[in-house]
């Protein structure tokens, strides 16, 4: 009995020292819980682009347009500074009057400025036609993809537009006008199928007295010239440009109506290759008005 009383006492012992035990701190902290992260729906500044983005260059010999090209009064005056002396040459060569050279250039190039004659050096609009063995460029013109004839340089174009209607038959009769006569040659250019244009004439013949391009004419054959356009340039009544022959020279003989090379040299008792050298002829093609050194 006793020792019953006394295992009683010893459990209540130990039942008394556990409640009293101190409780140990943990160092060990609670993982932090993290928000979601919630896209901004605020929307972000964008600067506009400095410039025009770049263009890649279009190697394809495929031209676009040459109808819509924007010219100044300024940029034509110069054109015509530029190739007055090939259209005076020409004119004296093949009897193609300078004033119309330089009006068909500057409408069928828009003075220069026209794709054809960017792209192509092409000045006249000539298509290639069966007898071009050159390069060549397509454009869309009265059909699409038409073949036009390219050049190295613009001087070439104006030498080809002088061939081209010297050794077409249809162009023949532009021969038989007067060279000083840009109206008659304007019309005859269309009549003969240079253009479909039914303005064409008109066209050059305004660009003739607008710009004064007759002026060249007269620096040819000798004439005196009295401005359209007095607003517009002009050369002063005495100056003289390599291209203006000298009047009342005896050196010069001036080309008249059944004239040929071989009768000329006959009047002057000189030999036809000895003419086509001093007057540097390829051919023995001569025109009315035409001046050839004869001494």
């Amino acid at each position: 009995m006793f020792k019953k009383i006394i295992l009683l006492f010893i459990i209540a012992a130990l039942a008394g020292c556990s409640s009293s035990k101190p409780a140990i701190a943990t160092t060990k902290k609670q993982a932090a819980i993290q928000k979601p992260r919630v896209a901004s729906t605020k929307k972000g500044t964008y600067s506009k682009p400095i410039g025009k983005y770049p263009t890649t260059n279009n190697t394809t010999e495929v031209i676009q347009s040459t109808s819509k090209t924007v010219v100044t009064s300024d940029l034509i005056n110069n054109y015509v500074l530029q190739f007055k002396d090939i259209a005076m040459g020409n004119m004296q060569k093949y009897g193609i009057p300078a004033s119309i050279i330089l009006a068909q250039g500057i409408l069928e190039s828009g003075a220069g400025r026209g794709d054809l004659a960017l792209e192509a050096n092409n000045h006249f609009g000539i298509k290639c036609h069966k007898d071009w063995l050159g390069e060549s460029v397509r454009h869309d013109d009265d059909s699409a993809q038409e073949c036009f004839r390219k050049y190295t340089e613009a001087s070439d174009s104006y030498r080809d537009h002088a061939l081209f209607l010297v050794g077409k038959n249809r162009y023949a009769t532009l021969f038989t006008y007067e060279k000083d006569d840009y109206k008659a040659w304007a019309k005859g250019l269309r009549a003969a199928g240079y253009a479909t244009d039914p303005n064409y004439p008109d066209k050059l013949i305004s660009y003739i007295e607008r710009y004064n391009l007759h002026q060249y004419d007269c620096l040819v054959t000798g004439k005196s010239y009295t401005a359209i356009n007095k607003s517009a340039p002009t050369r002063t009544s005495n100056t003289k440009t390599n291209s203006e022959p000298a009047s009342n020279d005896p050196n010069l003989y001036e080309v008249q109506k059944g004239d040929t090379l071989y009768s000329i040299s006959k009047k002057f008792n000189v030999l036809v290759d000895d003419l086509k050298r001093k007057n540097n002829l390829s051919d023995n093609a001569l025109s009315v008005g035409q001046k050839l050194k004869v001494m």
